[in-house]
């Protein structure tokens, strides 16, 4: 009989309970390390709060120019109760998916015509860097006088700011994909869609999902600057109809909520961007 370590043994029984003890070590690091990121993460938001209490409870700000924390959230709860945030809220996620979505598609095809065409490069690529260029503002009185003042000109808008970081980073990507591997892709048979599909796709993955980052909170800039100038309803709406009005209060938990909703969806898109890179990177 052998003298040497095997399966069934004492010593692989013991690396077995080694290894076990290693992978609830590392996973009970992992876990103390997001716990620090959470945490880490509303220090911030904490410290702003607290200074914001202190400066409105000792008044060295006007009220009329900074409201305290409670009158804000007093705010926002008859906004609530009036059924108005509700209302806001939904309507401007509506159009910030919609747009968001129809920009984040036409800036991928265009992005790829560019990225992998030599011709659609010449053609388009310095027509792009042109209009890029353009605030969003500037499309405000054309997109009116072209759409109206209904949905078609504010989701027209939000597609607008959504394009361009998507095509910029995906025409971008792709003209730097390692040329080995394409090579390797076409020594085995690869052209075309399938190429695309299974060597240049995978390799520029983590940078569009970075271009997709940069569209939706560009999209949200895009949304307020559309429900700034022509809306009647809408967060940005709400801007300012509290503008008009005075309420400061309101003017600051519409900021709040906007920040949480951009919060909310880069965490989403976030969350896609890690399940791709352990099933890509």
């Amino acid at each position: 009989m052998s003298d040497q370590p095997g399966l069934g043994t004492p010593t692989a029984g013991l690396a077995g309970a080694q290894a076990t003890q290693s992978g609830r070590e590392a996973r009970a690091v992992l876990g103390s390390r997001r716990i620090v990121v959470v945490l880490g993460g509303f220090l911030v938001p904490v410290v702003i709060l607290g200074a914001w209490q202190l400066v409105t409870a000792f008044g060295l700000v006007p009220a009329s120019q900074l409201p305290a924390p409670a009158e804000v959230w007093a705010a926002g709860v008859d906004l609530a109760q009036r059924g108005w945030l509700q209302q806001d809220v939904a309507i401007s996620v509506q159009r910030v998916l919609i747009g968001f979505l129809i920009g984040a598609v036409l800036g991928l095809v265009l992005g790829a015509v560019v990225g992998l065409s030599r011709l659609g490069d010449i053609l388009l690529s310095t027509t792009f860097a042109a209009i890029r260029a353009v605030p969003s503002l500037a499309w405000v009185p054309l997109l009116i006088l072209w759409l109206k003042i209904g949905e078609e000109s504010k989701i027209t808008l939000i597609a607008i700011g959504a394009f361009f970081p998507v095509y910029t980073t995906v025409s971008a990507a792709l003209r730097h994909v390692d040329k080995h591997l394409v090579e390797a892709g076409r020594a085995f048979g690869l052209n075309g869609v399938a190429l695309f599909r299974t060597v240049q796709l995978p390799a520029v993955t983590p940078s569009v999902v970075s271009g997709l980052r940069l569209a939706l909170a560009q999209s949200w800039l895009f949304l307020v600057a559309a429900e700034l100038i022509a809306s009647s309803m809408g967060l940005g709406f709400r801007l300012v109809d509290s503008q008009n009005n005075g309420r400061v209060d309101r003017i600051f938990f519409v900021i709040i909520v906007l920040a949480l909703l951009g919060a909310i969806t880069d965490a989403l898109v976030g969350v896609l961007d890690r399940w791709i890179k352990r099933r890509w990177g």
